[in-house]
């Protein structure tokens, strides 16, 4: 039999048996289906969520001072502590895994005030390499540089509603605002970013003025000293270096302010390192979960599709005694069945393909929450789906096909048809 003659036998048997052929190719579609659009929203929950977290700040440290919770030589535990405005030279010299270590200062509540609008608006201050820590990116001008650091210059950069809420659609780039008492000269404007977490406020709700400028205008009032600030910033020199680092800054603070190193109480350290870790768990299992569900499927779609060709070869036992009977091989009716098999298999797998990548790219028409980038199928996915269908196939083929080549061509000549 030629390969033209056993496709068109093929349809014709499909055709034949249409209600049939339909429910078996709607279960490995199905499967199909399902792994797709699973791989594709756990993928798009993870890079979602990867986006947020990176507008941010990737790799980040943030190191609050606390209160000690564990007694060094002969002081008492309950030791309240606050970082000082030269704690992150030493901490950087001690520390040579992290690649920023970053004072940052804030006050809450402090007037600013334009020539169109004014506010009580948060105030953060910090060295250069905070907007790329950060991630805060500009829509016009620059962010402050060393130059407006080492000369404490007030200059600022307003986050994109702070800008809305002082200029509405005007220029802000080179006008002076009031911040306190003192005038700063706009210098940059934010790109509005989203932001799902924040340990003060959201970033496009903020001021940026130099650390220099706030130390000097804006100094903390007793009890505290002028030199106490808020926290530090710290990043690793790389994401596998990330312990290292954390470990090297926690010891560092350690030997500075006489806590034991152990002590988390004494230096509260929120790690996004972690939290982004912990994210991947539980994206990874999710994911994994829903494709085992999905390669289940699978399967159970295969086993159809053995019990209809275990149905066919029954039906067809008198066409099977007639071929061998002319001379057909047991080989060449085994090949048929094989094939015949492929075809319903990878026919149902193609358009279970189409389908799920037609509906991913129908879903990502619609607006999308801040954590979900949309359905995403990857090549991975893809290679997945048909490594799969391929083991299903030849699965669900070899054992119909070899009771189809078994057939005795005699006994095959006296089946009767119901009987």
């Amino acid at each position: 039999m030629t390969w033209s003659d056993l496709l068109l036998d093929t349809v014709r048997t499909l055709w034949t048996h249409k209600l049939r052929t339909s429910l078996t190719m709607f279960g490995i579609a199905w499967g199909i289906i399902s792994i797709t659009l699973m791989v594709a929203a756990g993928e798009g929950l993870r890079v979602g969520q990867q986006k947020v977290a990176e507008g941010f700040g990737r790799d980040i440290l943030i190191i609050h001072a606390g209160r000690t919770s564990l007694q060094v030589g002969g002081e008492r535990a309950g030791k309240r502590l606050r970082w000082q405005d030269t704690d992150h030279i030493t901490v950087a010299r001690d520390s040579p895994d992290c690649r920023h270590v970053l004072p940052e200062q804030g006050r809450s509540g402090t007037p600013v005030t334009s020539a169109y609008n004014s506010g009580a608006l948060l105030i953060t201050a910090s060295l250069p390499p905070f907007a790329e820590i950060r991630s805060i990116t500009l829509a016009e001008g620059r962010f402050y540089n060393w130059e407006d650091q080492a000369e404490g210059r007030r200059v600022a950069v307003l986050g994109s509603d702070v800008k809305k809420q002082l200029f509405g659609g005007r220029d802000a780039l080179g006008e002076t605002i009031r911040i306190g008492a003192f005038p700063y000269i706009v210098i940059g404007v934010m790109r509005h970013k989203e932001q799902d977490s924040s340990y003060d406020g959201r970033d496009i709700t903020k001021v940026f003025i130099p650390f220099a400028a706030i130390m000097r205008d804006f100094p903390e009032k007793p009890p505290s000293t002028p030199h106490d600030i808020d926290r530090l910033l710290v990043t690793p020199i790389s994401y596998e270096r990330h312990e290292p680092c954390k470990g090297q800054v926690r010891r560092a603070l350690a030997r500075r302010y006489g806590f034991d190193a152990q002590d988390k109480e004494a230096a509260h350290i929120w790690d996004t390192v972690e939290q982004a870790k912990s994210f991947q768990l539980m994206t990874d299992g999710m994911k994994y979960f829903l494709s085992g569900v999905g390669i289940t499927t699978l399967f159970l779609g295969g086993i159809g599709v053995m019990n209809v060709m275990l149905v066919a070869v029954r039906e067809r036992t008198r066409e099977i005694g007639v071929r061998k009977a002319v001379g057909a091989t047991a080989r060449s009716i085994l090949r048929q069945f094989f094939i015949e098999t492929l075809i319903v298999v990878f026919l149902s797998g193609g358009v279970g393909l189409g389908i799920a990548y037609g509906l991913c790219a129908l879903v990502n028409q619609l607006p999308m929450p801040m954590f979900f980038a949309g359905m995403l199928p990857t090549l991975e996915s893809g290679l997945i789906a048909f490594g799969l269908l391929g083991t299903v196939a030849v699965l669900a083929a070899l054992y119909p096909a070899r009771r189809a080549a078994l057939v005795d061509p005699i006994e095959a000549l006296r089946y009767e048809p119901g009987g």
